[in-house]
């Protein structure tokens, strides 16, 4: 019969699970802050278990970075360290996969969510390069959506997006996050059915807006009522809006923006038919706008931007249509999460909706965690993180993960 994981101890008497890590990430996910979140989120087990919640948690984290590998080989990395301590008894053998499962479906996605709660936040200092505009912190609200494996109830949970006539090969989720453009932490984020738009899910990220903040954002985003809730946080905005939108010129300014405002679609409406003379002065929301051409493509194309920030001389136009490209970080961001840490096939593993959750939390934690590295290399060498590579960083995690620098070579007897 297998030993018990707490029935493994090194001579000070310490448990597996009481050493077992995430290598070099564990000084960003220390096992304290995961007993915490457990406890807190009632999923500390009752009994001794071949696989206690704390070795859980972990084991799904290192499953965000072993997208390739079975379970029970990532089970298998997670504890190779182990073997350093000759501590790795014969006796001991790696749970089956439908052990794995049970256990992690009595962890659930919430000690996960917490935990991703608990690690994501802004990275960059005042001295972090392509981080600031002048004193406000550059962020930015984008949004992907992801595969999941076709089971019938992830098909319930999630749908299909219909494609061409047909639909999607897989059930998708949309996920929409708000992210520190200069060092691309996903600092919150939130997820359901793709059918659900970005606008909408945006929604909840709003209470994670502070007044230090300039946040981008595409024309998805924009609407007269979720701007003004955007607006209302205190933080700066400036969002790409549709080139049809119509944005009279109140006052013209001298670095060629203007300023305009912004009325309700109903009441804009009325107003161009005629069907209404006066508009209540708190419908009126003032906005900046700033228009500019983007010669160098198959054909031109003008960006139009509307923005809280309406002083020319604090915030001249030219410098705000280019931190606009900054953007981009978050889709970049987006990037290493599709392309390196999935990878495989871009489809996640988990064939239940609570365990999507579960996992998509933890692919949000090793993201902001390998970030979080990336962001203290950086800070040392005094270089623009974008001159890191994403993936180098990523392998050496792994490598870490499997033979953890916390449990060195042994002398041999």
């Amino acid at each position: 019969m297998p030993f018990l994981v707490d029935d493994i101890a090194d001579p000070t008497g310490d448990r597996l699970a009481d050493r077992l890590g995430l290598g070099v990430l564990t000084r960003i996910v220390p096992r304290d802050l995961v007993d915490e979140v457990v406890e807190q989120t009632g999923r500390r087990q009752q009994r001794v278990r071949l696989l206690p919640a704390r070795m859980i948690v972990y084991y799904v984290l290192a499953l965000t970075l072993f997208y390739g590998d079975a379970y029970e080989e990532v089970m298998r990395k997670l504890v190779n360290g182990l073997r350093f301590l000759h501590l790795w008894r014969n006796e001991w053998s790696v749970p089956t996969t439908g052990a794995i499962s049970k256990a992690r479906e009595r962890l659930g996605p919430e000690p996960l969510e917490e935990l991703y709660f608990r690690v994501a936040r802004p990275l960059a200092g005042p001295g972090t390069i392509g981080a600031w505009h002048r004193d406000l912190r550059v962020m930015a609200l984008d949004g992907v959506v992801l595969d999941v494996p076709d089971t019938p109830q992830n098909d319930h949970r999630f749908g299909r997006k219909a494609h061409r006539g047909g639909v999607s090969a897989f059930p998708q989720l949309r996920m929409v996050g708000l992210a520190e453009c200069g060092t691309h932490a996903i600092v919150a984020a939130t997820f359901d059915s793709w059918q659900v738009y970005e606008r909408e899910l945006a929604r909840g990220l709003l209470t994670r807006l502070e007044p230090d903040m300039l946040v981008l954002a595409d024309r998805g985003f924009f609407g007269y009522e979720f701007w003004n809730e955007a607006a209302g946080t205190g933080a700066a905005l400036l969002w790409r809006v549709n080139s049809l939108l119509r944005l009279p010129v109140l006052q013209e300014l001298p670095d060629g923006s203007y300023l305009s405002e912004l009325l309700p679609k109903q009441m804009k409406t009325d107003l161009h038919r005629g069907k209404r003379r006066n508009v209540p002065d708190g419908a009126r929301v003032p906005v900046r706008v700033i228009e500019y051409t983007i010669e160098n493509r198959t054909s031109p194309e003008t960006i139009r931007l509307v923005t809280t920030l309406v002083d020319d001389h604090r915030h001249p136009a030219t410098e705000l249509a280019a931190l606009y490209a900054q953007r981009w970080e978050f889709e970049l961001g987006l990037d290493e999460i599709e392309t390196h840490q999935i990878a495989h096939d871009r489809v996640l593993r988990s064939r239940r909706p609570d365990l999507v959750e579960q996992e998509l939390w933890a692919l949000l934690i090793t993201h902001c965690a390998i970030r979080h590295l990336m962001h203290e290399a950086a800070d040392d060498l005094e270089i623009d993180e974008d001159r890191l590579s994403f993936i180098r960083t990523l392998r050496v995690v792994r490598r870490s993960v499997a033979n953890d620098p916390e449990f060195p070579p042994c002398p041999g007897p």
